[in-house]
């Protein structure tokens, strides 16, 4: 058997997991030394930290003075299902979904809420929706950012200035690595342990002021739990964004959000943490175009995540592989490159077509995304020599 030269450079940071994704460079536990730990969470300390990370959170994302921002339990998935079990009904719903996620968002409102006007756009993996078909009379739910296609909306323009409906954004991939146009948001939510490699199970929910007239003047026909009831007494519970959480924060996890916000201010805020995104992923695309076996999992262009970036094995050879084989192939040069520890974690999603998923976020360095690259080629090669 052929013996296949290993590249000499390997990257300073193997950590290419698309969640929980890598902590920021030079990380460690002494970030974390003053953390408000032994203390109720609504104490003073413990409050105020709290209301830090949701002010931080409001000056660097520039989050507009009228929308509330909210920290709450179960991730970006707790945050998403708060706001799908407590403002939908009211009217139709318009779901759009192209990756398992947002497919998930989908079986919730329609076999779960049992929502009966509701409107599907649906796209296989790599592609978008019909944007334009979406009706703005109703809701809207949708992802920005597909973490497990690699797939993302271009930008807002496609959404209704004179909407009547709400839009509601799973926008956990994209939150500090995206521009958001948040006039064109309702409800947006996002993790923590996406791009600002944070600590995870903490979940944050940012509304418009038509988020929260919704709330005040609309009541499910469903009962809600404890931990997604926004209103009380038909008015928005306000200490849930300025600190109060609806249950018992991790205020380790809490001191490790606060170190990941003052490390975005050092690197030039939102757009410095942009820019980092944009050239880790822009790496991956130089070696895409110069690199026969491989292609993005994206069609367009205008449509690949800066973040989650997911490729394909286009090799005549292997393509003619069955949809098994072809997951076998991709999860064996995974297993090469983890065993090499060069890369960990970046086979695709397990409901995604066969291929690699490499986290390109701000918290990864451009030089380490650029190590990793001719890894990929040799453990191409190599499990393609093991056929």
């Amino acid at each position: 058997m052929n013996v296949i030269t290993k590249p000499a450079l390997r990257p300073a940071n193997t950590h290419f997991s698309s969640g929980p994704c890598s902590k920021r460079p030079h990380w460690s536990l002494d970030a974390l030394k003053a953390a408000a730990l032994g203390r109720s969470h609504r104490s003073k300390p413990g409050k105020a930290k709290l209301a830090d990370a949701i002010k931080q959170t409001r000056d660097l994302l520039q989050i507009p003075d009228d929308y509330r921002i909210g920290i709450v339990p179960g991730s970006d998935t707790g945050a998403v299902e708060m706001a799908l079990w407590s403002m939908l009904g009211a009217r139709g719903v318009d779901m759009l979904a192209w990756e398992s996620f947002g497919a998930g968002w989908v079986t919730d409102v329609v076999k779960q809420l049992k929502l009966d006007n509701v409107t599907k756009h649906i796209a296989g993996y790599g592609k978008l929706p019909n944007l334009a078909a979406v009706n703005f009379d109703n809701d809207v739910v949708f992802t920005w950012n597909g973490t497990t296609s690699g797939v993302r909306v271009p930008n807002g323009d496609w959404i209704a200035d004179d909407r009547q409906g709400l839009t509601i954004c799973d926008a956990t991939s994209a939150v500090f690595a995206t521009d958001l146009p948040w006039d064109k948001l309702d409800v947006t939510t996002y993790s923590w342990q996406k791009v600002l490699g944070s600590e995870g199970a903490h979940g944050m929910i940012i509304l418009s002021p038509r988020a929260v007239e919704r709330l005040e003047t609309y009541t499910p026909a469903w009962p809600l739990p404890k931990i997604f009831r926004m209103t009380s007494n038909g008015k928005l519970n306000e200490g849930i964004f300025t600190g109060a959480t609806i249950n018992t924060p991790s205020m380790l996890a809490v001191e490790d959000y606060l170190d990941a916000l003052n490390w975005v201010r050092s690197v030039g805020g939102l757009h410095g943490m942009i820019k980092r995104a944009d050239s880790n992923s822009a790496e991956i695309s130089d070696w895409v175009a110069k690199t026969a076996w491989v292609d993005f999992l994206p069609e367009l262009e205008n449509t690949r995540s800066n973040t989650s970036v997911c490729i394909k094995v286009v090799d005549a050879e292997i393509a003619e592989l069955d949809a098994k084989d072809q997951a076998a192939f991709t999860k064996k040069m995974a297993t090469l490159l983890d065993a090499e520890n060069v890369a960990y974690d970046i086979g695709s999603y397990k409901d995604a077509p066969a291929g690699l998923r490499i986290w390109a976020g701000s918290t990864i360095e451009a030089s380490d995304v650029a190590a990793l690259m001719p890894w990929l080629d040799w453990a191409f090669a190599t499990a393609k020599a093991e056929l």
